[in-house]
């Protein structure tokens, strides 16, 4: 899960006078802390991915920053962190809660969001600051900029990223359910949004090759998956019980939150504040039934569709009944890797800005 390790960046970035600009570390921050005397209102971390939306983010971020900085400046230390590739955000993450920042914000999309929440945790356990004693907690936050926001579509929030700010500003926090994923040889990953397997984590994978097509790339990636897709069954188990076999299983979607793949609404019934995942298996779905059905899952109103059951569960187990290796699954849009996997919840394992 984790990338090689990087430079610790430090928070504690001293200025040569009030009036000096922000200063990089070795790390890719900056902040505007002022004086010495400010040490302890506490450091705010902003994770920015400057690529996403095809270079997008990092040119709304830019204009973002005076407004962020006259609505913040004056209550923490405001640390920038412009992101350099695949899994820098998670060792940032894990750097600025070592060095204990009172808070780590996400600007930019889900795959941004993804690696923050990762950032969260380490060999399966959460990070915890060096020096700020047992209590101390980071809170994450999130700046929606990039090709999607499904995340922030479940509390209904608008893409105006001031509407974000202010959020933060107002400091209103609720502690945050975490998805969490197992797979043979593999260390603990985390999900926080929507986890998938099969057709639609398939889709999401050739997604990814088209990200520079807009919200376009989820109508190619889907194209491509079906092309010589097949039903599989598969033996899931739930909360530890007992296998059962579900047959010609088209995807099986578990859902921290509601939306996946550019608005689907795909769990609709899915609390990321109810201590349980919500899952939605499509079975024995052909190609002309996703034409057919399409505003149905994207309004959120599939669960009564032929073909369509869902169950509300603390961990789930998947695997298939003749095992190839080669059924695909995903989180938050990042492709994990293949079965067998098995999904479970944290309740309330984060603090989050909301």
């Amino acid at each position: 899960m984790a990338a090689p390790a990087t430079p610790r960046p430090s928070l504690i970035l001293p200025r040569a006078s009030s009036h000096s600009h922000s200063q990089p570390s070795a790390g890719g921050l900056t902040s505007d802390r002022v004086t010495a005397s400010n040490r302890r209102r506490g450091d705010f971390v902003f994770v920015v991915n400057p690529s996403g939306a095809n270079g997008r983010t990092g040119k709304q971020w830019k204009q973002l920053l005076p407004h962020l900085r006259t609505r913040l400046a004056d209550q923490c230390n405001i640390c920038e962190c412009i992101t350099s590739g695949p899994s820098h955000a998670i060792d940032v993450t894990r750097e600025a809660i070592k060095d204990g920042a009172d808070a780590v914000i996400a600007v930019g999309g889900d795959g941004t969001l993804h690696e923050v929440v990762n950032g969260f945790f380490w060999k399966g356990s959460p990070v915890r600051a060096l020096d700020r004693g047992p209590d101390h907690s980071t809170v994450l936050g999130l700046i929606p900029l990039g090709t999607g926001s499904d995340f922030a579509r479940t509390f209904g929030w608008t893409n105006d990223p001031r509407d974000a700010i202010d959020r933060i500003v107002r400091g209103v926090k609720s502690k945050l359910d975490i998805g969490v994923m197992e797979s043979p040889n593999r260390e603990p990953h985390f999900f926080v949004n929507v986890a998938d397997i099969h057709l639609s984590a398939k889709a999401g994978y050739f997604a990814s090759m088209y990200k520079r097509f807009g919200n376009l790339c989820y109508v190619f990636g889907a194209l491509r998956a079906f092309w010589g897709h097949n039903n599989r069954d598969m033996r899931i188990k739930v909360n530890g019980g007992e296998w059962r076999t579900v047959h010609k299983v088209t995807a099986l979607c578990i859902g921290n939150a509601k939306y996946f793949g550019g608005g689907m609404k795909i769990t609709p019934t899915a609390d990321p504040f109810s201590g349980n995942l919500e899952v939605v298996i499509l079975q024995d779905f052909k190609w002309y039934d996703f034409l057919l059905k399409l505003h149905r899952l994207y309004g959120g109103t599939h669960l009564s569709v032929n073909g369509v059951s869902s169950i509300r569960v603390q961990s789930i187990e998947v695997a298939e009944v003749m095992a190839s290796g080669g059924i695909f699954v995903q989180s938050d849009g990042e492709h994990f890797g293949f079965l067998p996997t098995k999904f479970s919840v944290l309740p309330g394992a984060v603090d989050f800005f909301c």
